[in-house]
Parts: structure tokens; C-alpha cells; sequence
């Protein structure tokens, strides 16, 4: 099975987590939208779904689904999302899209989250995917120092800017032995809107497509 195909075989898998008559909490990438594609059958069971990008925004409006914001309900029953790396502990690295400060918006603000991935995002440690770090863009050489400190060694995304209005570090090279440890040490650098570290809050469900079929991780 291609990864592709995984990645259509969890998107499909994840449509049994979402619950009817409730928002839905949407996700951004490749694998997502092939969920968001998939939900179309189920339009008339959905309210409305809170998105974390333009794009995925863009798909569910045309998948007949309305897009409403986070701070128009009380809560989201499910976020579907996927996932750049996952370890055992559903503990995750986000952002490689760049939609990483919404996407953890959502996964707070959601009772349940479920990360959708082929078998490739699934590691024994975290950091062989560049970190992505959502930062201000006065703050960028200043992150970027205090950023080496920690043992990365960020690399400027050049011309992106988030749908925030900010820029993007991706720090290569790290460690991250204490995933929670370290999600708090980047986030408290004055600067730094989001790191793509979910550690904090972690998926409570992995649905990892893989060659003999989709593989439901639970936390």
C-alpha cells in the first residue's frame, strides 16, 4: 500500500469519530484532506466545523460543510488532525504545513483528538522532523539566538508567512528527550507565538495507516 493510500485508508477510518450533530474540529495537510474530501457524504450530520487554515476552510466550503469560528461555540467534540511525527506516547511534531498555532487552538479547545498518519510519521523519538516555531517577525533573530542555546539550529522558512501573519523557524538538530519540558522552554522565549511540539496536549487516538491496514493507537 502507497503512503497515499495509507493516508486515504485513515482519513476514511477516522469518519467513525466524528460525531453526528456536534462540530467538528478540522486539521490541515495532505492527509487531511483527504478526510475532509471523505466528509462530504456526512454534510447534512455536520453543524459546522471550526478549520485551522484557509485551506482546509476552502475545502470543507466546498464540500458543502459550513466554517464557523472557535469563538462562536462552546467546545469541539472531535479535532481530526494530522501529524508531521508521532511517538508512542501520541506525544507529536506539527507545523511542517505551518499551521501549527491554530491547529493547537483547536486540540485544546477539543474533547477528543484524532491523529490520522501513514506508518512513515510513526518514530521512537521525536526531532527527525524539524521543529517548526511560530514567531513574531520583529523576534525572529532573537528566537533564533535563544534557540541555539537549546541545541537546535532553526533555519528561517523563507517566504512563508502564517495565516497569523508571522514567520517560521524550523529548528534541526534537536534532542528531545522531554518533549512537555521542552514545549515550555520554547514557548516561554518572549517572541515565540507557538512551537509545533503537541506534547503538552497529546493525540488521544492514532490511526496509522500502514501496509496491512489501518493500526489504532490509543493513549
Amino acid at each position: 500500500m502507497s503512503a497515499d493510500a495509507q493516508k486515504r485508508a485513515v482519513a476514511e477510518a477516522a469518519l467513525r469519530y466524528v460525531s453526528r450533530g456536534e462540530i467538528l474540529g478540522v486539521g490541515t495537510g495532505s492527509t487531511v484532506n483527504h478526510f475532509i474530501r471523505a466528509l462530504a457524504d456526512l454534510r447534512e450530520d455536520i453543524p459546522g466545523a471550526v478549520s485551522s487554515s484557509e485551506a482546509s476552510s476552502a475545502l470543507l466550503e466546498e464540500a458543502g460543510i459550513p466554517v464557523v469560528s472557535l469563538n462562536e461555540v462552546n467546545g469541539i467534540a472531535v479535532y481530526v488532525d494530522g501529524a508531521d511525527e508521532a511517538n508512542n506516547h501520541l506525544q507529536l511534531i506539527k507545523g511542517g504545513g505551518g499551521a501549527l498555532t491554530r491547529e493547537k487552538i483547536i486540540a485544546a479547545a477539543s474533547r477528543q483528538f484524532v491523529c490520522i498518519a501513514d506508518e512513515s510519521k510513526l518514530v521512537g523519538a521525536l526531532g527527525g522532523f524539524p521543529l517548526p516555531v511560530e514567531v513574531i517577525p520583529m523576534a525572529r533573530s532573537y528566537v533564533a539566538r535563544e534557540l541555539i542555546k537549546l541545541g537546535g539550529r532553526p533555519v528561517y522558512r523563507q517566504g512563508v508567512i502564517t495565516d497569523n501573519g508571522n514567520v517560521i523557524l524550523d529548528v534541526h538538530e534537536l534532542t528531545i528527550n522531554e518533549p512537555i519540558r521542552l514545549e515550555q522552554q520554547i514557548n516561554n522565549i518572549a517572541g515565540v507565538v507557538c512551537n509545533g511540539l503537541f506534547a503538552m496536549r497529546p493525540a488521544d487516538t492514532l490511526l496509522l495507516g500502514t501496509a496491512e491496514g489501518v493500526r489504532t493507537i490509543q493513549r
